[in-house]
């Protein structure tokens, strides 16, 4: 696999919404939808990082109960480890299991393998590294 997997523009676009320009929100959204149902990818693991992207933003709104990433990129340490408890997870983890199970539950490898013709294991292979790249990613940019 040569081409290089590149989520810049995806950060870019979520940190702006951070930064206070929420016009882009339903950009975002867009994006999101697009993302979960991997249209517009160029290959597998291009695939399997816009759902993770999808599923990641999704419950990072689901972990701090909002959806306003400025909102979240203010909120402080004490607050993250209040939702931390909560949850009973911290953040990096919560998303990349939430990531993982996706994958799992709506038997994504499978469907993944067909669209590409890539063997099964060649996809369980990236499955945890890409969930962390995508995690450390979002994580970045919140904070």
């Amino acid at each position: 696999m040569t081409d290089q997997i590149e989520f810049s523009s995806f950060f870019k676009l979520l940190n702006s919404i951070k930064e206070g320009d929420s016009e882009k929100t339903s950009l975002l959204d867009e994006q999101i939808s697009e993302f979960k149902n991997g249209i517009n990818s160029k290959n597998f693991l291009e695939e399997l990082g816009s759902i993770y992207l999808s599923v990641g933003v999704t419950e990072l709104y689901n972990f701090t109960n909002q959806k306003d990433l400025k909102s979240i990129g203010l909120i402080d340490k004490e607050e993250w480890e209040s939702l931390s408890e909560k949850n009973q997870q911290e953040l990096p983890v919560f998303l990349a299991n939430k990531m993982i199970e996706y994958i799992k539950v709506n038997k994504k490898v499978k469907e993944i393998s067909k669209k590409w013709n890539v063997r099964e294991g060649e996809i369980r292979k990236h499955i945890t590294k890409m969930a962390r790249y995508i995690t450390e990613g979002i994580i970045d940019v919140i904070e």
